[in-house]
């Protein structure tokens, strides 16, 4: 099983197949727009405006498991996420990435990289690194700023 197995839900009701990203380095993050950590938003996007046009892309998943902060319908996720952090990458329906209903993709996730204690997903942003063959390669805590990530981005993107 590879990730290049998995589709998501795109905001629009359409389905998105992982496959499409095959030979992309990804960064996938639980994201929610009230959370204190929604500033990453901005320093993703930085990361994506930096390495976009060199197969680089972050992939947005909110979700509302983590004290109810991210509320609103896909539509009013998707509008603060553009219009609040100027977000262009891809946002995607929200989901859930912990627990009973939990969407297969982050079951994967946390299959392949385990967090400190347990392999659940403990807050918003916890973000997974995917090198170009669909293999996750790190798991970083919600308290790692998306910059702080930029040497292992750039380490599979074959930057010097």
């Amino acid at each position: 099983m590879s990730i290049y197995q998995f589709s998501v839900s795109t905001i629009n009701g359409g389905e998105k197949s992982f496959a499409d990203f095959e030979g992309n380095v990804l960064l996938i993050v639980n994201t929610a727009t009230k959370c204190g950590f929604a500033p990453q938003l901005k320093e993703l996007q930085e990361l994506y405006n930096q390495y976009k046009d060199h197969n680089f892309v972050v992939l947005g998943f909110p979700c509302n498991q983590f004290m109810n902060q991210e509320p609103g319908s896909d539509e009013e996720v998707v509008t603060s996420c553009r219009t609040d952090f100027g977000i262009t990458f891809p946002i995607f329906k929200k989901i859930k990435v912990k627990g009973e209903g939990a969407h297969p993709l982050y079951q994967y996730l946390t299959r392949k990289k385990r967090g400190i204690v347990t392999s659940e997903i403990k807050w918003n942003f916890t973000k997974f690194l995917i090198d170009q063959k669909g293999e996750v390669i790190k798991r970083y805590a919600p308290t790692t700023s998306p910059l702080k990530i930029e040497k292992d981005i750039k380490n599979l993107l074959h930057f010097v």
